[in-house]
C-alpha cells in the first residue's frame, strides 16, 4: 500500500495522454449543464492523479468575469475509455466572489438587536463564569447575602477575568473613553464631576455612570479621566462689560428727554429760521450799500405805483 501511494504521488505532475487529449470529452460534458455560448476557449489541463486530469475553459456567462468551467476526467488504468468525474464553474484569482463567511456571533452588533429580539444561550462563554451558591443553613446562622451580592451571590454565573477585561476594553475605547474627543477638550474629568454615581466591582476604580441630563453620556458607563461640557463644577467664560455707564446731566433746570427725532427736526427748523434771517439781512444791506440815490428813488417809485395800480383796480 505504502509503494502504490508513493508511485501515486510521484505521478501527480504527469498528465496521461489520452486524459490531455480528451478536450472535445471534456467541452461536450460542460455542455450539458450550460449553453455552449458560456463556454470559451480552452485554457489547459491539470493532472489530478495519475489517472485524472481537469480540464479548464474560459467562462462567457455575462455577470462572472474571472471564473473559468472545468471538467474531471478520469481514466481507468489499461482502458482507453475517458469518463467525466464532475463538472463545475469555479472562480479564479480575480473572480468577483461574496465576502468570506463570518459566524452569525461573531458578525452581530448591538444594533442588530430588536426589542423583542432573543439570542441564544451560550454555554461555555469564555466571559462567564459559575457564581457563588449560599447553601441552607439554621436561620440564627443565616448571612445577610447584600454584602456578598457584588461576589455573585445568587447568579448562576458572573463575568470572568476575561470578561471584565473585555469589558473595561471597550468602555475604554468607545466616545466616553479617556482618550475621546469630549475627554481631550474638557477642562474638568468626571472624577470631580457631582453628577458621576459610582458603580461596584473592580472597575469602579475606572468607571462610573453619568447621571447628568444635559451630558451627551447621560445614563452611560463614562471614564473617570472623560469629560465634556456638562461638568457639575465647570461654567463658561464670562467677558467683562467694558460698556460705559450713561452719563446724563440732571442738574439743569430746563432738561427735557425728548426724542431722538423730534430733536432733529426741531433744530433744523430753528437753524433754518436763523439762516433765512441772515441770507434776506445781508441782501438788505448788499442793496443799501452797493445801491447809489437813484437806485434807491426808482425802488420807492416802484413800490407807490404798485400800490396806485392796486387801488385802481378796487
Amino acid at each position: 500500500m505504502t509503494s502504490c501511494y508513493a508511485e501515486w504521488r510521484a505521478s501527480l505532475g504527469e498528465i496521461n495522454p489520452t486524459l490531455a487529449q480528451a478536450v472535445d470529452t471534456a467541452r461536450a460534458a460542460i455542455a450539458e449543464m450550460t449553453d455552449e455560448s458560456s463556454i470559451g476557449e480552452h485554457l489547459g489541463v491539470v493532472a489530478e492523479g495519475a489517472y485524472a486530469a481537469s480540464h479548464i475553459f474560459e467562462c462567457r456567462t455575462p455577470g462572472y468575469p474571472g471564473w473559468y468551467w472545468t471538467a474531471i476526467l478520469a481514466l481507468v488504468p489499461g482502458s482507453e475509455t475517458v469518463t467525466v468525474s464532475e463538472t463545475a464553474l469555479l472562480p479564479g484569482e480575480d473572480a468577483l466572489v461574496a465576502p468570506e463567511w463570518v459566524p452569525w456571533k461573531d458578525r452581530l452588533r448591538p444594533s442588530d438587536i430588536g426589542a423583542r429580539d432573543v439570542l441564544p444561550k451560550v454555554e461555555n462563554d469564555p466571559n462567564l463564569e459559575l457564581g457563588l451558591e449560599q447553601v441552607k443553613v439554621e436561620l440564627d446562622d443565616n448571612i445577610d447575602q447584600i454584602p456578598n451580592f457584588e461576589f455573585g451571590l445568587g447568579r448562576k454565573r458572573v463575568l470572568s477575568r476575561d470578561g471584565i477585561a473585555a469589558a473595561a476594553a471597550r468602555w475604554a475605547e468607545s466616545d466616553s473613553g479617556p482618550d475621546s474627543e469630549y475627554a481631550v477638550e474638557a477642562s474638568a474629568k468626571c472624577r470631580t464631576c457631582g453628577f458621576l454615581m459610582p458603580i461596584a466591582g473592580s472597575v469602579r476604580t475606572q468607571f462610573g455612570l453619568c447621571a447628568n441630563a444635559a451630558s451627551p453620556f447621560d445614563g452611560r458607563v463614562v471614564s473617570l479621566s472623560n469629560g465634556c461640557g456638562a461638568h457639575s463644577e465647570t461654567d463658561v467664560h464670562r467677558h467683562d462689560d467694558d460698556t460705559a455707564e450713561p452719563v446724563i446731566d440732571d442738574r439743569s433746570e430746563d432738561f427735557e428727554m425728548v426724542a431722538a427725532g423730534v430733536g432733529e427736526a426741531g433744530d433744523g427748523e430753528s437753524r433754518g429760521g436763523e439762516s433765512g434771517r441772515e441770507v434776506s439781512g445781508a441782501s438788505g444791506d448788499d442793496g443799501a450799500s452797493g445801491g447809489d440815490g437813484a437806485s434807491g428813488g426808482d425802488g420807492a417809485s416802484g413800490g407807490d405805483a404798485s400800490k396806485e395800480g392796486d387801488d385802481a383796480e378796487r
